[in-house]
């Protein structure tokens, strides 16, 4: 009967250091992705999560992830979010905001500032490593997209 008990010890909480992430995932140009939360580091099912860092002054190529839900919370540094069939949205994010990305949604992470890098996390909705890196050309001038609504005013 003791033997039907999970094995916490070794089947329960997992950490995954600094030092320990796998950068052999797929890639965007532009950013460097790292896996720390997959199967094969910690034994996770239905979730990735890693972090990301995009040099000063740089943006990533355009890119969706399949079926994916992405979570993206920025850690330090500007966000500047651009998305759409044309990239013609944008929008900015800074150290403790999230940033929610649908399935299939087109669109590309910019650094914001000249001279820091953006450090972000990222938590995909499943552990399959979907990047499709699209061809297109950014809208010349983006229209800004705010949320509104009471918890909200437009800035």
């Amino acid at each position: 009967m003791a033997d039907d008990k999970p094995k916490w010890r070794d089947d329960g909480v997992r950490i995954v250091h600094s030092n320990q992430v796998d950068l052999n995932t797929p890639q965007t140009p532009g950013m460097t992705r790292a896996a720390a939360i997959n199967r094969s580091m910690a034994g996770a099912n239905k979730l990735w999560a890693g972090s990301v860092e995009i040099h000063p002054n740089a943006k990533t190529a355009p890119h969706h992830h399949g079926e994916l839900e992405s979570i993206i919370y920025v850690i330090s540094g500007r966000a500047r979010m651009q998305w759409g069939e044309k990239l013609e949205f944008v929008a900015d994010a800074g150290p403790g905001d999230f940033i929610f990305v649908p399935p299939f949604v087109p669109h590309q992470e910019i650094n914001a500032l000249r001279d820091e890098p953006l450090m972000c996390v990222v938590v995909r909705s499943d552990q399959e490593p979907v990047v499709v890196n699209l061809d297109i050309a950014a809208a010349e001038k983006p229209e800004e997209v705010y949320w509104i609504d009471p918890g909200h005013p437009k800035p």
